[in-house]
């Protein structure tokens, strides 16, 4: 930057709270959760979703587990208003989720949000106002006293005009927000929230939710873990309250403050799918859930596939989840570095069913989202030797042997840079077929092979082309591999080598398989190659793996 910010911008206060306890507690339950999806959620899209859209949306927050869904603000739109109506009139409600609407403190739009909800059996009545001094100064010229005000007559209007709706058996809470909690005074929060409280009066049976909302996020973590902490310390009815949060990401934080501030001793998390929301978005509730479950705490959200509720979320929002974003994306468990594959490769085998899960690099099992194991190691041109033979082993059978590896790995590395893109597993398999097994420009080609055994000697018989001339070879040895080696040398057309390693499996089960045989000949100067060779006859695929290497040193 060409300038200074010390002028310009001032550090976040910090909280006064020297005795603070969040930072010693862990995790052990999942906080009640609430999707904000259709309201704060809808409200940041270029184009917001349809009441039909809107509607496949809720009945996958359902299908997921979520009892608490803040479907609109239905005082505030004609669309709105009948979107809450067709989930009622159409039963598309569970009589275990509560639907949420949002509302100003303004007796009007009270009257009419209760209008929207008559026929549902659980409402969370969630009523705002600002309250931080900005909003007091800039935006309404009020002061303290105007602002609880305010509150305080919303809740009272809301009491006054439930009535009909409870007397038809409707559940009703309050929810009431400070909005701008954040960059609110924290002796003025806890004023308002005591205010509307007085007015409420919860009970056990029906617990008052304060909703903290962090409507801009002003400050690292810790300052929203203290901030929550000290409302949680100073609410004189704390045991009948459930504390909400809201967190939204204008720092990137969101998420590490909302697990922040449940370690200080919030009851509830508002979220969204992914995290969409006004301007860098809300908190991603997958994202925290995942994170839950990864130490072994029930959530109560199913995510066992989030391919599925990608999709629906992509299309009914027109946003895209980006191939980075945790758990979701993409690529996220995907491995292009060398070592990484090395040591997912390795960890693997070590995975056993009934064992805490620990595979390196992978902090949880893709099963649980739904996504298989196949995309976990890809290849580009920063891949090692282990995430090439991975692939050709999972997606195609060949178990390369360990020494193997460094050669595969180069000759497809090779390849990646040449195309420079990452290569699909079709592309690794023709790169080793080519180098190995088809070698359409050898040198060396093998036309015939026989043997014959008496006691133990083996004599094999093969009709080569060699430099475009037919050559036929005899040898004798104890075995085929012996014998043709003996042949090879006695003829004088090839390098001098001898067999340094060789290995062998069945590729393709029954009737169908085929042998595969790979073998590492070592030459006079030193230097060694393997060749591989596939037929149904593991004598055939060995001396097809002989010439395969012959024919790699040659070009």
């Amino acid at each position: 930057m060409s300038f200074s910010p010390a002028g310009k911008y001032t550090p976040f206060p910090p909280v006064a709270l020297p005795d603070r306890q969040w930072p010693d507690r862990v995790h052990t339950r999942a906080p009640i959760w609430c999707s904000v999806d259709l309201r704060d959620g809808n409200q940041a899209l270029a184009q917001p979703m349809s009441v039909e859209e809107k509607l496949e949306f809720f009945a996958l927050l359902v299908a997921v587990g979520f009892k608490q869904i803040e479907v609109g603000f239905p005082s505030a739109s004609q669309i709105e208003f009948d979107f809450c109506r067709r989930l009622i009139e159409e039963n598309r409600v569970p009589a275990d989720v509560s639907l949420q609407i949002l509302c100003q403190c303004r007796e009007d739009l009270i009257v009419r949000s209760l209008e929207a909800l008559r026929g549902a059996k659980n409402i969370i009545f969630h009523l705002y106002n600002s309250t931080s001094p900005k909003q007091r100064t800039y935006v309404f010229g009020a002061t303290r006293e105007d602002i609880k005000g305010i509150a305080v007559r919303g809740v009272s209007w809301l009491k006054q005009h439930m009535g009909p709706l409870v007397a038809e058996g409707a559940h009703i809470r309050l929810e009431y927000s400070p909005e701008s909690f954040t960059s609110t005074e924290l002796d003025f929060a806890v004023e308002i929230c005591e205010a509307v409280t007085d007015v409420w009066q919860p009970t056990p049976e029906n617990k008052i939710i304060l909703n903290l909302p962090a409507t801009v996020e002003y400050a690292t973590p810790n300052v929203h873990a203290d901030q929550i902490e000290w409302m949680c310390r100073h609410l004189t009815r704390r045991a009948l309250t459930e504390v909400s949060l809201h967190t939204h990401n204008d720092r990137g934080t969101g998420v590490a403050a909302t697990e922040l501030a449940l370690l200080a001793g919030a009851d509830r998390v508002e979220g969204t799918l992914f995290g969409n929301g006004e301007r860098t978005g809300n908190l991603d509730v997958v994202t925290v859930a995942l994170n839950l479950h990864t130490h072994g705490i029930e959530t109560g959200l199913d995510f066992s596939n989030l391919a599925h509720i990608r999709e629906v979320y992509e299309r009914c929002t027109r946003m895209e989840v980006p191939p980075r974003q945790p758990y979701a994306g993409d690529l996220v468990f995907t491995a292009f570095s060398g070592s990484h594959q090395d040591a997912i490769k390795k960890s693997w085998p070590h995975q056993k069913p009934g064992r805490p899960w620990d595979v390196i690099y992978i902090p949880i099992d893709p099963a649980d989202l739904g996504r298989t194991y196949k995309a976990i190691i890809r290849i580009n041109s920063q891949s090692g030797k282990g995430g090439v033979a991975y692939i050709l082993e999972t997606e195609f059978g060949y178990q390369l042997p360990k020494l193997m590896h460094k050669e595969i790995g180069k000759v497809v590395n090779d390849l990646a840079d040449r195309e420079g893109k990452e290569l699909a597993p079709a592309e690794i398999l023709a790169a080793f077929q080519n180098e190995y097994l088809a070698q359409p420009a050898a040198p060396i080609a093998l036309r015939a092979f026989r043997t014959t055994e008496r006691g133990e000697q083996v004599t094999c018989e093969a009709a080569l082309t060699v430099h475009g001339e037919a050559v036929t070879l005899t040898g004798q040895g104890n075995g085929p591999i012996d014998a043709f080696m003996r042949g090879l040398a006695a003829t004088g057309r090839v390098p001098a080598c001898d067999v340094q390693s060789y290995n062998e499996h069945s590729l393709g089960g029954g009737a169908e398989a085929r042998a595969v045989s790979y073998i590492q000949l070592k030459f006079a100067d030193g230097h060694s190659l393997f060749g591989a060779g596939v037929d149904t006859n593991i004598e055939v695929a060995s001396i097809r793996a002989i010439v395969s290497a012959l024919n790699r040193a040659l070009v």
